[in-house]
């Protein structure tokens, strides 16, 4: 039930960055590097102003900033200031900077909170820096590549008591809390078995990575955007926005649009960690995501809720023009595609289909039934949600639609199946222990070879398959890669909080 939100306390910030936690040196932009000093504990009332640090502005990041300009915005981090220029002039008070590092070294102290919208890779670092020094977080979907990151930053937010919140903005709305409820209510029964979809990728993917390097543009920090992933050539086809496709900086289309369309099935049904899954797609490269993927996810039967059973249910998740099958019953002409895609319940009473960001939830009888609200209804942005988190005392806080405690769980979820992707090439069900973070069912000596270039041709009309692969990678080695991936030098993660 809807709980009176707390207004009466104060903001409080961390003294110290976490042990382990090591920054790389100052470099570039925006003056002489400073000590780090620890934060000096100070309190913001909760009518007034935090200070937000924006990293990443370019892009959506704009759009979060423009929700949060009740609050003072005092420093900005992009790392292509072309892109990024129309925001620097809406801003011109905010100190500019092109490394987070640099700004983090002058500004984080000064900081009660970071706004995160860089490229995917970079997510977890920057976040995991922020949370450390108690500063609070917004940080955009996906956030994290890996299971391990996605599991390090829940558990480091509840460690620091910070407010915090990942840019699915769809779990603050009106539809998701109607389709929620439905659920609860148990009007359409029990449910084993969703289909999602998307139409993305609307980017590139399935290419080869390119062989031709290009001059690095003066506005562009190039060592700062390759930031913990490994170092390669400049090319344009990487940045800006298309880093989606390409594996060491995004996670294709299920890693950034299963965030906005899986939430419903993930909370609805209390999903936790899946014990298999399987996944199979178009040509599997190196470098980029394929063009098109379809994944099962299978998770085990959970507590039932006092209206609804939770008996052992299948996710399945299609994208790049795969689609689920129409349901039985609907209407010719009804397109599933509700503003990128949807997510189809089958109930055990009804069917349920409810669009991306769980827009216009809709039930396959007809039927608008009239349910208890067991939410908290939210009538002001996603974004100044989190503000409103950020304000309240820790011990008495209600957290934000899409809190780490619940993001973090969800993008493990959806970073899963993305690994399972780049693993097909085992050809089996993959067994998962969510405690572990561990396949479990790999042979010891398995390889996989993953394609690094399609020879296909057509000589005089003959067909030739000249493709041209890895040497054989240890999968079980490769698989711990893919949940905890290896970092740059200069780029580390604090420990894991027991």
């Amino acid at each position: 039930m809807s709980k009176e939100m707390s207004r009466r306390s104060f903001l409080k910030t961390g003294t110290a960055v976490a042990a382990g936690l090591a920054v790389a040196p100052n470099i570039i932009i925006a003056g002489e590097p400073s000590s780090r000093k620890k934060d000096k504990k100070k309190k913001v009332a909760a009518n007034d102003k935090l200070n937000i640090l924006g990293v990443g502005i370019g892009g959506r990041g704009a759009a979060d900033l423009k929700e949060m300009e009740t609050e003072n915005i005092i420093g900005l981090c992009d790392v292509d200031w072309k892109y990024a220029a129309h925001v620097f002039d809406r801003y011109p008070q905010a100190k500019r900077y092109n490394d987070y590092r640099v700004m983090f070294d002058e500004m984080l102290d000064k900081a009660d909170a970071v706004m995160i919208a860089t490229a995917d890779h970079t997510h977890a670092v920057i976040a995991a820096q922020a949370i450390a020094a108690g500063k609070h977080v917004y940080c955009e979907k996906p956030l994290t590549l890996t299971v391990y990151e996605a599991r390090l930053l829940t558990k480091l937010a509840a460690k620091h008591k910070v407010a915090t919140q990942m840019g699915n903005q769809g779990a603050s709305s009106e539809g998701t809390r109607k389709a929620l409820e439905w659920l609860w209510n148990g009007e359409i029964g029990e449910v084993r078995r969703v289909d999602c979809f998307t139409d993305r990728p609307i980017w590139p993917q399935g290419l080869e990575r390119p062989t031709v390097e290009e001059k690095i543009p003066s506005t562009l920090n190039w060592d700062a955007f390759i930031g913990p992933a490994p170092m390669r050539p400049y090319n344009s086809i990487y940045t800006p926005w298309n880093f989606r496709g390409w594996w060491d900086f995004g996670t294709g289309a299920m890693g950034d649009m299963a965030c906005h369309i899986m939430h419903v099935p993930f909370k609805g049904l209390k999903l936790g960690y899946p014990t298999r899954v399987e996944a199979s797609s178009t040509k599997l490269l190196t470098d980029c995501c394929p063009s098109a993927e379809m994944i099962h996810l299978w998770f085990p039967a959970r507590d039932n809720m006092p209206k609804l059973a939770l008996p052992e249910v299948e996710v399945r998740w299609y994208d790049g023009g795969f689609m689920p099958e129409r349901p039985e019953g609907l209407p010719d002409g009804f397109n599933l595609n509700i503003s990128g895609g949807c997510s189809i319940f089958y109930g055990t009473k009804d069917i349920m289909i409810a669009g991306t960001y769980g827009r216009d939830p809709i039930l396959l009888s007809g039927r608008k039934p009239e349910v208890p609200h067991v939410l908290r209804e939210i009538t002001v942005s996603h974004q100044q949600d989190w503000i409103r988190a950020c304000k309240e005392d820790p011990e008495t806080r209600i957290p934000s639609a899409s809190d780490f405690c619940e993001a973090g769980p969800f993008v493990e979820m959806v970073d899963l199946g993305v690994a399972a992707v780049r693993l097909q090439g085992l050809n089996q069900i993959l067994e998962w222990d969510g405690n572990k973070m561990e396949f479990t069912n790999i042979p010891e000596a398995a390889t996989i070879k993953i394609m690094e270039k399609d020879g296909f041709k057509i000589t005089d009309g003959h067909p030739t398959f000249n493709n041209t692969y890895t040497d054989p990678i240890n999968a079980r080695q490769f698989a711990a890669n893919l949940i905890k991936r290896q970092y740059r030098e200069g780029y580390v993660l604090p420990e894991m909080p027991e």
